[in-house]
């Protein structure tokens, strides 16, 4: 049994970013808003689905070099994109991770941020700024700008 998470954005802007989940199945709708996601934790699972509900929104994704996005089932009922810069995957490498997309869009927008780019978008936020002072009290190490820890010497 997959556990199912549930975001809304409703003018307004939600972020989930480091290790906040380990679930495989996520609801999220946004109505004039945004909701940025954070797939990059190595506790979340290989096959993961997101059922979008947008209207008039943004949801971006923060993934790494090696997922693949599928949005054959998402329904576009008014203008709206996926941006994906580096969606052209490589002949040897098989995906690390698949997310699928179902759901339907109006008048919205999908980004996805791979690699260093989604470092960046995770460095720049007040999440961030948080669990490096929670770590530096701690002792402990930050997870918010890379979950899986690829980047610690």
């Amino acid at each position: 049994m997959s556990l199912t998470e549930r975001i809304h954005s409703d003018h307004g802007l939600i972020k989930r970013l480091g290790n906040w989940t380990e679930a495989g199945r996520f609801e999220v709708k946004a109505r004039h808003g945004a909701a940025v996601l954070d797939l990059r934790s190595p506790g979340l699972p290989d096959d993961i689905e997101i059922h979008l509900d947008m209207d008039r929104a943004l949801v971006k994704l923060l993934v790494d070099d090696r997922t693949a996005i599928d949005h054959w089932n998402l329904t576009w009922t008014a203008r709206g994109r996926i941006k994906d810069a580096g969606s052209t995957p490589t002949p040897d490498v098989p995906p690390a991770r698949r997310v699928h997309l179902t759901g339907s869009a109006a008048n919205s927008e999908i980004r996805v941020h791979r690699g260093g780019i989604a470092l960046l978008s995770a460095m720049f936020s007040r999440a961030y700024v948080q669990d490096v002072r929670r770590a530096h009290k701690t002792g402990g190490v930050p997870t918010v700008a890379d979950p899986a820890g690829t980047c610690r010497p």
